[in-house]
């Protein structure tokens, strides 16, 4: 009677039991999937999960408690040469199954256990899957947020257009300014220019320079001239 045991009995004894469960595992260690019924591979992935933890740390008394349960020498070296390297970085979950089509004959379910990390085309093909987008719904808080910000680019956009006439309008004087101060110093320059002209005017030829007499001119004269002869 079962009396409260709830792992599946698979018809058969417990020293029958054991001893097909660690043959199976055996092969799963070796070939790396096998096939096999429904039943079976759910009752063989509670069997050797904790078998292939077991395998991560590499001493001798892990070595001997594996042995303990697969009872064969060349799985035992299987597991900890190659498979406890591939598993090496995956926290559980080391098997996959896979449900096949009804056995012909009893229509019983049948099934593929697999270890993970050992299909490689599965691996490639979820490597090179692209991540779904995160999709998110916008607060409230934050649709505020955008509409006070769009508020204040509206608000700068019509100050920008208010000061951009002012400057023109600023511009245009500015440049009238130039424009009358370069007409100013031209005409001071042009009036500057006649004036020199005048002062360096030259007497005419046919005109002779006015005499001036000067009374020390006249001594000279008198000092100068002959005596009378007596």
């Amino acid at each position: 009677m079962r009396h409260g045991k709830k792992f599946n009995h698979l018809s058969r004894t417990a020293p029958h039991r054991k001893a097909m469960l660690a043959n199976m595992a055996s092969s799963l260690i070796l070939h790396k999937r096998i096939n096999t019924t429904l039943a079976k591979a759910k009752a063989l992935r509670v069997y050797v999960e904790p078998l292939l933890t077991k395998a991560k740390d590499d001493t001798t008394h892990s070595r001997r408690t594996v042995f303990a349960y697969l009872k064969d020498k060349t799985a035992v070296s299987e597991l900890f040469r190659d498979v406890s390297v591939k598993i090496a970085d995956r926290p559980g979950g080391y098997t996959r199954i896979i449900k096949l089509e009804n056995r012909l004959g009893d229509n019983a379910e049948m099934a593929m256990i697999e270890l993970v990390d050992f299909n490689e085309t599965m691996l490639a093909a979820t490597q090179t899957a692209k991540a779904p987008e995160k999709k998110t719904r916008r607060s409230a808080g934050k649709k505020a947020s955008d509409e006070s910000g769009s508020s204040a680019k509206a608000q700068a956009s019509g100050a920008g257009k208010e000061a951009a006439p002012k400057d023109e309008a600023s511009a245009k004087a500015q440049a009238a300014a130039e424009v009358k101060s370069t007409e100013t110093n031209a005409q001071n320059a042009l009036t500057s220019a006649e004036g020199l002209a005048d002062e360096t005017t030259p007497f005419p030829e046919d005109k002779a320079a006015p005499h001036t007499d000067t009374p020390a001119a006249d001594a000279s004269d008198e000092s100068t001239a002959p005596a009378p002869k007596e």
